[in-house]
């Protein structure tokens, strides 16, 4: 079981940018989803995440800029931010809390993907 990412990349500042994430093998359930990101010398952060039961949750510095969605049936999330910052700059990277089987519960990763913001 995989996540695959998608939709990284160079925006301006003030700019809208679209990340998606799918689960790629089959997967028993899903519990939640999200992303987390980290700029070069700083700590990983949370950017967004949401649960099977849709209640989402969202990193300080991105309130009101972003929005999180999934179908955690599908094993899919998407990230739709807007008005960037170059602060935003960093590698993101999703994850799920998931059953890959009946007896086997874990937080599985992504690759990563590079969004960088110019000013």
């Amino acid at each position: 079981v995989q996540l695959v990412e998608s939709g990284g990349g160079v925006v301006q500042a003030g700019g809208s940018l679209r990340l998606s994430c799918a689960v790629s093998g089959s997967f028993f359930s899903i519990y939640t989803m999200g992303w987390y990101r980290q700029a070069p010398g700083k700590q990983r952060e949370l950017v967004a995440s949401i649960t099977d039961r849709n209640k989402s949750r969202y990193g300080d510095s991105v309130k009101g800029r972003i929005t999180i969605s999934a179908d955690t049936y599908k094993g899919t999330v998407s990230l739709q931010m807007s008005s960037l910052k170059p602060e935003d700059t960093a590698v993101y990277s999703c994850y799920a809390d998931m059953a890959s089987s009946f007896f086997h519960r874990d937080d599985y990763w992504g690759q990563g993907t590079q969004v960088s913001v110019s000013s």
